[in-house]
C-alpha cells in the first residue's frame, strides 16, 4: 500500500504544473458543473451517507457531524458557486519595484502546491476543501475520517469524473485510504506535500503537530467562551448565548462556557432560560449554581469541577465560570481558551475595547454570537478550517489564505559586481 499512495502523491504534485495557469473561467464553470453533478447524484450521496451512519451512534457528536440532508447537500453545491464567484486569489500583484541597476521586481501571490488535509467527519468538508484548493491553484490530498468512508468516496469520484470530462488531470484531487497507516505515510511525504492542514479533535491536531516533517497549518479545536460582562443587555444576551450554544452544538465555534460578572447572577437564570428547551445540560460553579438551583431544570443542573472548563463539548453541554471582573475574564479566557472564537456582551465601550485588545484569539466579537466564525459568513466562499495560529494564517482559511508569494526578477542584462 505505501508503495500505491506514493505513486498517487507523486501523481498529486504532477498535477500542480497546470493548475496556476488554468483560466478563472475554466475554474468557475468546472466548479459550478461539479455543483450541478452533485445535486444529480444526490440520491447516490444520501444512501453512502446512511451507510456510514448505521456505524455512529445518534448520541455522539460525530453523528450529526457526519450527517448529510437534502439541504445540508444544497449548501455544499452553494458554496460551491459561491467560490466560482470569488475573485481568482492567483498572480496578483502584491509589491514591485524598480532597483537603481533598473532591475523590475515584482511580488506576485502563488499556489502553495500540494496541500494535504487531514479531517474527521465532516463530509462537506471534502468539497469545501477541494474547490477552495482548486480555485487557488492548488493540489489537494484528502484523508477523511473512516466513519464517513462511503459518502466521502462518491464525493470524489464525482468531483474526479468532472474533471476528467473537462480534460483537467483529475490526480489534483485524492481520497487516501481512512486507516491510520495513510496518516503516517501522510507526514513524511515532503517530497510530494508542501503544507498540510488538520482539521479536527485536538487529539488528531497534536498528532499531527507533533509527528510531521512537512510545515502543519493547525485548524485548532474550538474551546469557546461568551462573557457576559456587568454592562451587558439581558435580552441580546439571552439570544446570543442560546444561537451560540443550540445552532450546531458539533461545531468548532459552539459555546462551551458562559462567563458571568457576579454582579448580574441575579439576571443568570434569564439568560440560560431558553436554553432548558434544548435540554442543554449545565455546569455551574458554587456562585452560578446558587443563583440558579430554584431558576433552571434541576435534572440538567450540575456542580463544575476544574475539568469542565477548557472543555471543547461538542454536545448540548456547557459550563457556567463567576468572575468579579472584565479582567478576571479575560484572564481565564486566554488560560483556559483555544484561541479559536471569544465574545463579549456588553454596552461598556471601554470594557468592549479592553477586551477585543487583551484576548488571544483568531477571532473576537462584541455582542453577537460565535457562531459567524465561518468562512461562508466571512464573505470567504468557504473555507478549510479555522488557524488558531498565528504563522502562516490566522482565522477562517480562505482563498487568498491558500496562498504564498514568489519574487519575479525582470532584467536587460544586469550582473551583481559585489
Amino acid at each position: 500500500m505505501q508503495r500505491t499512495i506514493a505513486k498517487q502523491l507523486h501523481g498529486a504534485k504532477l498535477a500542480t504544473t497546470g493548475l496556476s495557469s488554468m483560466p478563472v473561467s475554466k475554474i468557475n464553470r468546472v466548479l459550478r458543473t461539479i455543483a450541478s453533478a452533485i445535486t444529480r447524484k444526490k440520491k447516490k450521496i444520501l444512501s453512502a451517507n446512511q451507510k456510514d451512519l448505521r456505524l455512529i451512534s445518534k448520541t455522539d457528536p460525530y453523528y450529526d457531524r457526519a450527517l448529510l440532508t437534502p439541504a445540508r447537500i444544497s449548501g455544499i453545491t452553494g458554496q460551491l458557486r459561491d467560490v466560482a464567484k470569488l475573485p481568482s486569489p492567483l498572480n496578483k500583484i502584491l509589491e514591485q519595484r524598480t532597483l537603481p541597476n533598473g532591475l523590475r521586481l515584482s511580488k506576485i501571490s502563488a499556489p502553495l502546491g500540494v496541500v494535504g488535509v487531514i479531517y474527521e467527519s465532516r463530509p462537506n468538508v471534502t468539497v469545501e476543501v477541494f474547490s477552495l484548493l482548486f480555485k487557488s491553484g492548488n493540489a489537494c490530498v484528502l484523508k477523511g475520517g473512516k466513519e464517513v468512508r462511503r459518502t466521502n468516496t462518491v464525493l470524489v469520484k464525482i468531483i474526479q469524473q468532472v474533471l476528467k470530462a473537462n480534460k483537467i488531470n483529475s490526480n489534483c484531487v485524492l481520497l487516501l485510504p481512512s486507516d491510520r497507516a495513510a496518516v503516517k505515510q501522510m507526514l513524511r511525504a515532503d517530497k510530494y506535500i508542501d503544507v498540510l492542514i488538520p482539521r479536527g479533535s485536538a487529539g488528531l491536531i497534536k498528532y499531527v503537530r507533533e509527528n510531521s516533517i512537512i510545515p502543519v497549518i493547525e485548524t485548532g479545536a474550538g474551546v469557546v467562551h461568551t462573557y457576559f460582562d456587568k454592562s451587558g443587555n439581558e435580552k441580546i444576551g439571552a439570544k446570543i448565548i442560546f444561537n451560540a450554544k443550540t445552532r450546531r452544538p458539533s461545531v468548532c465555534n459552539a459555546l462551551d462556557t458562559l462567563i458571568i460578572h457576579q454582579a448580574r447572577l441575579k439576571d443568570l437564570s434569564k439568560l440560560v432560560a431558553p436554553l432548558v428547551k434544548s435540554k442543554v445540560i449545565i455546569y455551574t460553579d458554587r456562585q452560578a449554581y446558587e443563583a440558579l438551583k430554584n431558576n433552571y431544570d434541576y435534572n440538567l443542573l450540575r456542580r463544575a469541577n476544574e475539568k469542565d472548563f477548557g472543555k471543547e463539548f461538542l454536545s448540548l453541554r456547557m459550563s457556567i465560570k463567576t468572575v468579579a471582573s472584565a479582567r478576571e475574564a479575560i484572564s481565564f479566557i486566554n488560560q483556559h481558551g483555544s484561541k479559536h472564537s471569544e465574545a463579549i456582551i456588553a454596552r461598556d465601550k471601554k470594557i468592549i475595547e479592553q477586551f477585543f485588545n487583551q484576548v488571544d484569539a483568531a477571532a473576537v466579537y462584541s455582542n453577537t454570537s460565535t457562531a459567524f466564525t465561518d468562512g461562508g459568513q466571512f464573505g470567504l466562499g468557504a473555507e478549510i478550517g479555522t488557524s488558531t495560529q498565528k504563522l502562516h494564517a490566522r482565522g477562517p482559511l480562505g482563498l487568498r489564505e491558500l496562498t504564498s508569494y514568489k519574487w519575479i526578477a525582470r532584467g536587460n542584462g544586469q550582473i551583481r559586481t559585489v
